[in-house]
C-alpha cells in the first residue's frame, strides 16, 4: 500500500534555548560537558537566571529530525506535546512553518511548555539541561494509529523511553507501525539514556526496531564493548544501523552489508547541537525513497555537516538543493 507520509515523528516538543559559555562555567554550576541531563522546574529557572544571551528556537530530538525531512522536501508529520502557552505556540508555528504537520492536542493543565537548556562552549560541543514540561504528558491517547499507518517509517527518540505514559505511546505506535505493515525507526539519543534503560532498550531493539540511530558512545553503552563489537552485536538485530561517529564518518550495518560513509566536509565546527537529528533526516529522506545505504548515509552526513556549521538545529542553507546531487 503506498503511503501518504515517508516519516512520521514522535518525540519531545522542547524549545531550545542556546547559549555560548565556557568550560569553567560548567565546572562552577558542576556540569558534566557534552552530555544531556534532565533538571526540575526550579532548576531551570535557575540555570536560565545564569546563562548568558541566547537564542530561542523549537527543537527536540524527533522534532528536529521532522523539521529537516520538510526542509528536504519529504512529507512528515510530529506528535509531541506542548501546552497552551506562549513557548507552545511558538513550537507549532516552527513546525508547522517548514512543512511539517503537527497533529497533537496542547496540554491545558498549566504545565508549562519544555525547554533545553543548552550551553555551547569554544569547541562545539554542547550541554544539555533538558525540563521536560509538557512533553512529559505524551499518553496513548496522543497516538492515531490511523496516522502512523500513514507513513512509510515511524521515528522515535530514547528519550521518550523515560515517562510511563510516554513508554506506552511509543509502543502502541510501533505495533501500529508493524501492524500496518510499516516500519519502526528509534534513536538511541544519549548514552546516559541508554545506561538508564540498558535492558529494556536492548529488548526494544532486537523486538521492535527496524531502522536504528546510534552515535559511537550510545551503540558501545548498548552493548558494552568496543566499537567494533558493537557492529557485529547489532548485525541482524535490526535490518539497518545507522551508527555514526563525528569527524569520522558514519557505519551503516545491515545484514547483507557494512557501508563506511565519510563524514562531509565542514570549514568550521560551530555547535553540534542536532547533529544527529539532521543525519537522520537526510538518511530516512533518502531511505523512503528507495536510495542505497551509501546515499543515504551521504545525504545524512551532508545534512549534519550542514547543521553543525552554525549556531541551533534549523538549516541555514536549502536541505534539497544540498543532496540533490547524491
Amino acid at each position: 500500500m503506498t503511503a501518504e507520509l515517508n516519516v512520521v515523528g514522535i518525540g519531545n516538543a522542547i524549545v531550545d534555548v542556546i547559549t555560548q559559555t565556557t568550560d569553567a562555567f560548567l565546572g562552577e554550576n558542576s556540569l558534566d560537558k557534552n552530555s544531556m541531563r534532565l533538571i526540575d522546574t526550579a532548576e531551570a529557572e535557575a540555570l536560565y537566571a545564569k546563562m548568558g544571551p541566547g537564542m530561542e528556537m523549537s527543537g527536540g530530538s524527533a522534532g528536529n529530525t521532522m523539521a529537516g525531512i520538510a526542509m528536504l522536501g519529504g512529507k512528515g508529520a510530529f506528535i509531541g506535546k506542548v501546552a497552551n502557552d506562549q513557548l507552545g505556540r511558538v513550537y507549532r508555528h516552527d513546525i508547522e512553518a517548514v512543512g511539517s504537520r503537527f497533529v497533537t492536542t496542547d496540554l491545558t493543565d498549566g504545565t508549562a511548555t519544555g525547554r533545553c537548556l543548552i550551553l555551547v562552549t569554544p569547541d562545539a560541543a554542547r550541554t544539555m539541561n533538558t525540563y521536560l514540561g509538557a512533553a512529559v504528558r505524551l499518553t496513548p491517547e496522543d497516538i492515531d494509529p490511523a496516522l502512523i499507518a500513514s507513513a512509510q517509517v515511524t521515528y522515535m527518540e530514547g528519550y521518550l523511553w523515560d515517562p510511563p505514559a510516554a513508554k506506552e505511546a511509543f509502543l502502541k505506535a510501533a505495533a501500529a507501525a508493524h501492524g500496518a505493515g510499516r516500519e519502526v525507526s528509534l534513536s538511541l539519543s544519549d548514552a546516559f539514556c541508554v545506561n538508564r534503560h540498558l535492558d529494556s532498550f536492548r529488548d526494544l531493539v532486537a523486538g521492535h526496531v527496524d531502522v536504528l540511530f546510534a552515535n559511537e558512545a550510545e551503540i558501545t553503552a548498548l552493548y558494552g564493548t568496543d566499537f567494533d563489537q558493537a557492529v557485529q552485536a547489532v548485525r541482524g538485530q535490526v535490518a539497518v544501523a545507522a551508527l555514526t561517529r563525528s569527524e569520522k564518518g558514519a557505519v551503516i550495518v545491515t545484514p547483507e552489508e557494512i557501508v563506511t560513509v565519510p563524514a562531509a566536509p565542514v570549514a568550521k565546527v560551530v555547535d553540534t547541537t542536532g547533529a544527529g537529528d539532521l543525519f537522520a533526516s537526510g538518511f530516512l529522506y533518502g531511505y523512503t525513497r528507495g536510495r542505497d545505504m551509501a546515499a543515504c548515509g551521504r545525504m545524512g552526513a551532508l545534512c549534519a555537516a550542514e547543521i553543525i556549521s552554525h549556531y541551533g538545529a534549523r538549516s541555514q542553507a536549502d536541505l534539497a538543493q544540498l543532496v540533490a546531487g547524491v
